[in-house]
């Protein structure tokens, strides 16, 4: 099974368009709701495949969500000519994370020629369950 490569436009059109996600998008089931400006959101159904032994989301799940929508962040800042990889993902945990809906709000921190710094929120119920940080580097297509 061959994957298609989606250009910016085509990660932009995901957010602002509801087009097609990537496959781990869909895997993770990640809707990414908006992409503007170095701003993305989102939100992440999670399912009961997601849930451990103690009952509660994994957290590579959450790392996982919040590299997703950072990745549409990233996106929107940038223009079909230049593509992106993250160098590095930190996530921090700050309550555990049930069946139903996480909110997730990333964001453009810092903007340079070859490195770009984001930052994530994921929040359940209201209450922040989750923080990630990532470096990216941008990259000539």
């Amino acid at each position: 099974m061959t994957t298609k490569k989606y250009t910016i436009t085509n990660l932009l059109d995901v957010a602002r368009k509801g087009d097609t996600p990537p496959p781990c998008d869909s895997t993770l089931q990640v809707y990414a709701d908006y992409a503007e400006n170095g701003v993305a959101i989102g939100r992440w159904e999670v399912a009961p495949l997601f849930i451990n032994g103690n009952g509660v989301a994994m957290g590579g799940f959450l790392s996982a969500a919040a590299d997703i929508m950072m990745a549409y962040a990233i996106a929107s800042s940038l223009n079909d000519q230049q593509s992106f990889a993250s160098i590095n993902l930190q996530t921090t945990f700050h309550r555990p994370v049930f069946q139903g809906v996480v909110e997730i709000e990333a964001r453009v921190e810092r903007l340079g020629k070859s490195v770009a710094y984001l930052v994530a929120e994921l929040t359940q119920d209201g209450k922040k369950v989750a923080s990630a940080v990532s470096s990216v580097m941008i990259m000539n297509a």
